[in-house]
């Protein structure tokens, strides 16, 4: 009885304390600090999954551009960072660039409004539901996210 009680009891602080890190503040999380001037700091807060293995998060950066017919993209590197004494990670956008677009011919000419992704290396995110994704980015930058999740069917390579 004395174990059953023991494990329940960590079961209870360990879904208690995931549950702090979703409704505290980010300050009552660990000290992450202000964002620079320039910049705005961005928070993902995910949901717990049984096999958290199993998925990864995709930041999305970017802007929202005036595009024609052509395909735009900025671009930038999402850079890991360590909160010094803590071990938790941040992410900084230092310097987004572009836009680039390709440079077809538009037959009719018109533009719209169209949110233009920010593409380059560190944007594919290991899934923790214990921890809030950080993220500082120039003031201009807006972040989305997607969840992406492995499939349950696991293929076997053929010898040839």
């Amino acid at each position: 009885m004395g174990t059953f009680t023991f494990n329940a009891t960590l079961g209870l602080i360990a879904v208690g304390l995931s549950s702090l890190a979703h409704a505290a503040k980010l300050e009552d999380v660990a000290p992450y600090p202000k964002a620079d001037s320039g910049f705005t700091r961005q928070v993902i807060r995910l949901a717990p999954q049984t096999r958290e293995d199993d998925f990864q998060v995709e930041v999305i950066a970017g802007k929202t551009l005036k595009v024609d017919c052509n395909r735009q993209r900025l671009g930038g590197i999402l850079e890991e960072k360590n909160l010094e004494g803590w071990g938790y990670p941040f992410y900084r956008l230092e310097k987004v660039i572009g836009p680039m677009s390709t440079l077809m011919a538009c037959p009719d000419g018109k533009s719209k409004e169209d949110f233009v992704p920010v593409v380059g290396d560190g944007f594919m995110l290991r899934y923790n539901s214990k921890l809030p994704i950080v993220l500082y980015v120039p003031k201009d930058i807006e972040v989305r996210y997607r969840i992406w999740s492995a499939s349950a069917s696991v293929e076997k390579a053929v010898q040839e």
